[in-house]
């Protein structure tokens, strides 16, 4: 059986090129650049494995992975994001997400990772000697993703939560995840 991708993203160039990278492995590829797309293709077709942005431009992919797993039972969900948390992870998977994947990555980490079993655990391949443990900046930015997944978002309740000025906690979240 031939394996088919549907792949989620609003950055037109990022998903034309995983596609077309898919395609030229042997799957048969499409693509969806937001939420209406999405639900529209995955209920005319069925794939073996779908790719799903976590920021849709201005919606949540999170909100899509119940839907997406109701249309599509088999399917393998990967999430893939630019700006992983722990939080958001957790949550995704949860959701019914099968493994989380950050950007950027190229079609063999997210075929890599799409065929990693479903627990999101490292395959065998993947060297543990080379862990590095998180930086406390990085370990401020989970903290904060925490927290604010648990106050659904609300920016003031989790300000308060963190004992922290509203502005403050804006400025921190404006700027981009700091790196391991």
């Amino acid at each position: 059986m031939m394996r088919s991708i549907l792949i989620v993203d609003d950055d037109e160039v990022f998903a034309s090129t995983l596609a077309l990278s898919f395609e030229r492995k042997g799957f048969q590829a499409s693509v969806a650049l937001n939420k209406e797309q999405a639900l529209l293709i995955a209920g005319q077709q069925q794939f073996t494995d779908i790719t799903l942005d976590l920021n849709l431009g201005e919606q949540s992919g999170l909100q899509l992975i119940t839907q997406l797993r109701a249309l599509q039972p088999n399917a393998t969900i990967l999430i893939l994001t630019g700006y992983a948390s722990i939080a958001t992870t957790v949550q995704a998977i949860k959701l019914g997400a099968d493994n989380y994947l950050a950007k950027p990555a190229d079609s063999a980490a997210v075929l890599r990772t799409l065929d990693d079993d479903a627990t999101g655990i490292a395959s065998a391949e993947e060297d543990v000697s080379d862990f590095q443990p998180m930086s406390v900046s990085r370990l401020e930015w989970e903290h904060i993703q925490r927290v604010l997944n648990e106050h659904d978002g609300n920016v003031s309740a989790t300000a308060r939560a963190l004992n922290m000025h509203r502005r403050t906690l804006q400025r921190k979240l404006a700027k981009r995840p700091v790196g391991r």
